[in-house]
């Protein structure tokens, strides 16, 4: 795969029932010890990492990122094809650098760096 799916995000207005959820459920190591609670999961051989947390609006959804060398090019290229950006390029403190878009039926998917 050239962009391979690199992680998945799930959110909803508890993230701390969703943690404990997905742990229980899958037996998933998930660690929320920092600052904003969010839950590392962590990524196994043939897996991906990703992360359980609360959601901003407190609405549910479920995210997965494909890692791309070039977000500004990706953007560029899903919106010839029928998609629309949501968020332009942007540096997470500490983290990756992610932009999202919307495909054809309005899903929201994020992209990240290719490191």
């Amino acid at each position: 795969m050239a962009n391979p799916v690199a992680w998945f995000e799930v959110s909803g207005a508890d993230a701390g029932v969703l943690q404990s959820f997905y742990a229980d459920a899958f037996d998933w190591k998930i660690d929320a010890d920092n600052p904003m609670s969010y839950g590392m999961v962590e990524a196994h051989e043939g897996g991906i990492g990703g992360g359980v947390a609360s959601s901003e609006d407190g609405r549910s959804q479920v995210i997965f990122y494909v890692a791309v060398p070039d977000l500004q090019a990706a953007l560029d290229k899903i919106e010839e094809v029928g998609g629309k950006t949501l968020t332009p390029p942007m540096e997470v403190p500490g983290g990756p650098t992610l932009a999202y878009f919307a495909d054809p039926a309005g899903n929201r998917i994020g992209l990240m760096k290719a490191m």
